[in-house]
């Protein structure tokens, strides 16, 4: 298990960390987290139970990494809720909900299938595509706006 785990880590290490990053909202704080998630993977790797693929088991673990650093993190600065011109707010990501930019960054970034996706989440491939439908319905209508 520890050189499955080893391999993941080495192959998949950039796609961990641009997701982390993304979810964290920093790159230092998903870098962090996608550490602490390895760490406790080795730690709780016993608790596998094989009955789903590893690669998603270890996706979960980085995505409540990512969560959790992104709860820890200092409050931001409040971005301008919209531009000057009365359009869209200046990060269309702001509009979906956590679940939706966290299939858009697990889909777009880590390159993840649906059925990966769904068991990294542990939400049904349905759910996925339905997320996934509505968020991009979402951004473009966003994009739309400030192009009008």
């Amino acid at each position: 298990m520890l050189d499955e785990l080893e391999a993941l880590y080495r192959v998949r290490l950039n796609e961990f960390r641009r997701v982390a990053a993304a979810i964290a909202g920093d790159r230092e704080l998903g870098c962090d987290a996608v550490q602490e998630a390895f760490a406790s993977a080795v730690r709780k790797r016993r608790t596998f139970r094989g009955s789903g693929a590893l690669e998603a088991w270890v996706w979960r673990i980085v995505v409540n990494a990512a969560r959790d650093a992104r709860r820890r993190r200092p409050t931001p600065p409040e971005p301008p809720s919209a531009s000057t011109n009365g359009h869209a707010p200046t990060l269309p990501l702001d509009l979906l909900t956590e679940r939706q930019r966290e299939i858009i960054f697990l889909h777009y970034y880590a390159d993840l299938d649906y059925a990966a996706i769904a068991e990294a989440l542990a939400i049904s491939p349905g759910t996925v595509g339905a997320t996934l439908t509505a968020a991009r319905k979402t951004l473009r209508l966003a994009y739309e706006e400030v192009r009008a």
